[in-house]
């Protein structure tokens, strides 16, 4: 039996939680009972290994003591952002984010329910991680449900502060690489990503009544949300695409000396989704910058180029992205 309703919450927070719920998966529902950290820990691994095939890729790479706390942070990811994207009514949405965000203060308190918590909470533990980088990626969620454009690249950067950059961290707390710099290096990497997957995902994000593409650089290039409504990358548009790709290249490339400085395994990580962003700009520059007509995408091939050049570089590390500007082979 799983939880829908909250006893402490009134009628309509409740309603509002029931319709959230019925949108999602049975299975991310909170059960009434806590599992065993083996139950927990099993069911983020299904979810890790079901949802989303590059992070299992990923976790080939990995030493496997640390495989456990890689599930249960992308899980707590994964439920997270589907609370808000999937989720058609976003008061509903609101409800449940709500609702998420008490959970990761009990888990914090010792009180976890869900699996993905009590997975977490071991995660916590064994990786000293504060709280604040999975409560950012809260304000990310919530933040899409109220704001639909971004006046400046200042503005949209200060969202992927909250919605990519936190998951960077995580994966530092979880490999025990914390530093200053290295953090400053992940939220270049982070942030670059997220860039990459919006222009990618022009129309996907359209239809969802997003632009993230900053309204001050449309205005400068002449390409307005009728250009994205029709469909049609006219050369105002391609210019503007051009003009984004380069500044997301930008960030990659301030990064990746991030994968000099850390471990050998987690190098292998941060080398292949480095390349994996870097090959969604050049697939939107193939297209000649037309990301309206279909969507960019990286073929099953050359995903797997990328892997093996990305572990070629544990065993020559000067193949490595960034060897060259971090000066460091760890």
């Amino acid at each position: 039996m799983t939880t829908t309703a909250q006893p402490h919450a009134d009628s309509s927070t409740n309603d509002l939680l029931a319709r959230g719920w019925a949108a999602l998966p049975p299975a991310y529902r909170i059960p009434d009972a806590a599992p065993t950290l083996d139950q927990a820990r099993a069911y983020c691994r299904r979810l890790a290994e079901t949802h989303y095939e590059n992070f299992h890729v990923a976790t080939w790479f990995l030493p496997k003591a640390l495989r456990p706390h890689f599930y249960s942070i992308y899980a707590y990811c994964r439920i997270s952002d589907d609370l808000g994207d999937e989720v058609p009514d976003r008061s509903a949405a609101l409800a449940l984010l709500d609702l998420w965000s008490r959970e990761l203060d009990a888990c914090y308190e010792g009180r976890a329910r869900h699996p993905v918590f009590v997975a977490l909470a071991e995660t916590i533990r064994a990786c000293a991680i504060p709280k604040e980088p999975f409560a950012d990626l809260l304000v990310a969620f919530r933040q899409d449900q109220t704001v639909t454009r971004y006046a400046s690249m200042d503005d949209v950067l200060g969202y992927c502060h909250y919605s990519a950059n936190p998951v960077g961290r995580l994966v530092l707390y979880a490999c025990g690489e914390v530093s200053e710099e290295n953090f400053k290096l992940s939220d270049a990497t982070c942030s670059a990503l997220q860039l990459a997957n919006f222009w990618q995902d022009v129309r996907v994000d359209y239809g969802k009544g997003r632009i993230y593409i900053p309204q001050d650089d449309m205005r400068r290039f002449g390409a307005g949300e009728e250009t994205i409504a029709q469909g049609i990358a006219t050369p105002e548009f391609r210019a503007l695409m051009r003009h984004e790709a380069g500044f997301a290249r930008g960030l990659f490339e301030q990064g990746l000396p991030l994968i000099g400085r850390v471990n050998r395994d987690l190098a292998i990580d941060l080398d292949l989704f480095s390349r994996g962003g870097l090959e969604i700009l050049r697939a939107i520059e193939r297209r000649d910058y037309d990301v309206l007509s279909a969507r960019p995408a990286i073929s099953k091939r050359t995903k797997l180029g990328l892997a093996l050049r990305a572990l070629g570089g544990k065993a020559l590390p000067f193949l490595r992205l960034g060897a060259r500007s971090s000066g460091k082979t760890a």
